[in-house]
């Protein structure tokens, strides 16, 4: 029975940037037209999109695929001559990569670079935006309380403690009755004074009611 070598190969297709934006579609079209060929595909990533130093097929623009695959020799011109029959695919190239290693054949593209780069810079705004929101949420009270209640509370707080209700009257101080003030114990060389009691006129205690109504409860 006849032993198969397979021998590592790179390729660089060139399809049309128009298909290539559906990437899924252009990437099943290399698988195959390489498995048609028995390759045993190893990568496929998108290269880069470029400017072509002339017209292909029409075309100035086109979007380079890097492939590797593993595939007997013989059927690399295979490969070749299925390519110039495509419609989606424009060109190849094929050269040998047994040298290669697995670290050379994973290096970053260019078009992984710049989707790296892009990464990146949304990381770095969306850092930046969150260190300038931080300071202002850190600001903000555990719950948000109206301003209107909150500047008026502590005053509310204030007149309910020092102004007693309208509808009470003012404390007056207590004074031991005028029994308790004629029992309570004299000096032994002094005489007890007799209550006196004050004549008030009846004029005066009409002033003195007018008054009190006029200037109503004291806060």
């Amino acid at each position: 029975m006849e032993t198969v070598t397979k021998r590592l190969y790179e390729a660089m297709f060139l399809i049309d940037s128009a298909k290539a934006s559906d990437w899924g579609a252009a990437v099943e079209v290399i698988e195959k037209l390489l498995k048609r060929s028995r390759a045993e595909i190893v990568s496929i990533r998108k290269w880069d999109e470029r400017k072509l130093a002339y017209e292909v097929n029409r075309q100035t623009r086109g979007t380079y695929v890097l492939t590797y695959f593993r595939v007997e020799g013989r059927r690399v011109p295979e490969i070749e001559k299925n390519v110039q029959l495509s419609d989606q695919i424009m060109r190849v190239l094929i050269l040998s990569a047994e040298q290669m290693t697995q670290e050379d054949i994973e290096k970053d593209t260019p078009a992984t670079k710049a989707e790296k780069s892009k990464l990146k810079q949304k990381a770095a705004a969306q850092a930046e935006l969150a260190d300038a929101e931080g300071p202002a949420a850190r600001e903000l009270p555990a719950a948000e309380v109206p301003e209107g209640e909150a500047a008026e509370e502590p005053v509310a707080a204030q007149l309910s403690e020092q102004a007693p209700d309208s509808d009470e009257a003012p404390e007056k101080s207590e004074q031991p009755p005028a029994s308790e003030r004629s029992a309570a114990p004299q000096d032994s060389g002094s005489r007890p004074q007799e209550p006196t009691v004050e004549e008030t006129k009846p004029d005066q205690a009409v002033q003195a009611n007018e008054d009190s109504e006029r200037e109503g409860p004291s806060f």
